[in-house]
């Protein structure tokens, strides 16, 4: 058996459930690539992971911007595994009254960013002869809610691409893994979501006996991730105790 250092790739590295991910990936013994557009925040993780004796990279990296993500394909030495972290919401308005640019932009990074990072490192993934293959999508990607037309158009797209790559790298080295998670209190989803209303990103979560964090996902992605190579986590749906479905969740005392 092969005693190399894996190679992890993450995406959406920057902040949230990315670094979340990296970070224990990094304490997983994986060499951790970290990807996301924003090369300042990239570096301090880059350093703090290197300082506490991990191995890491940190390259900056718009997955809705194919020629960049093909060159940094090309520069990579091999991949084993690909989390596929990056994406997020915008706004929460009605179908009637939602913005065209906000869907737009939502598809481009949570559905054409997975299709774009997974098509380019997928020759290196299947040279490793056991690559995995990890897609964040969200319980928005298997249920509807008012007020989220656009994300979870979105997520289902990003559900689909796993679900159907699964069926199609049958018989290949290659596992294809989906977690879904629902309610993730971080700093910057709700935040970003609602174009930095403090009020409406704190509503999100009021009341709520403890939301999942960042580690919890990263934890999962993590276990997912470790499992032996013929184990297929194919959908895994994680939620806060709190949350029983998208649009019924228990605010107050547990």
């Amino acid at each position: 058996m092969s005693t190399r250092t894996r190679t992890a790739v993450v995406t959406g590295a920057s902040s949230g459930i990315g670094a979340a991910t990296a970070r224990r990936l990094a304490e997983a013994g994986f060499h951790v690539v970290l990807t996301a557009r924003r090369a300042d925040r990239l570096d301090a993780l880059a350093k703090e992971l290197a300082a506490d004796g991990r191995s890491v990279a940190a390259h900056a990296l718009d997955v809705t911007d194919r020629a960049a993500v093909d060159a940094f394909a090309a520069g990579l030495d091999g991949c084993d595994v690909l989390v596929n972290n990056a994406g997020g919401a915008l706004g929460a308005d009605p179908v009637e009254s939602a913005d065209p640019a906000e869907w737009r932009t939502m598809y481009e990074v949570n559905v054409l960013g997975v299709l774009h990072v997974t098509q380019a490192l997928l020759p290196a993934l299947t040279a490793s002869g056991d690559g995995t293959i990890v897609v964040l999508s969200s319980t928005a990607g298997l249920a509807t809610y008012e007020g989220g037309g656009g994300y979870v158009a979105a997520k289902h797209g990003a559900h689909v691409i796993a679900e159907t790559l699964r069926l199609e790298l049958n018989g290949r080295p290659v596992r294809v893994i989906e977690i879904a998670p629902g309610m993730v209190k971080t700093d910057e989803f709700a935040l970003t979501r609602f174009h930095g209303d403090t009020d409406r990103a704190a509503a999100v979560y009021a009341g709520v006996d403890a939301p999942l964090t960042a580690d919890d996902v990263a934890d999962t992605v993590t276990w997912a991730v470790t499992r032996p190579s013929h184990v297929n986590v194919d959908l895994l749906v994680l939620r806060p105790r709190a949350q029983a479905s998208n649009t019924k969740v228990h605010r107050g005392a547990p």
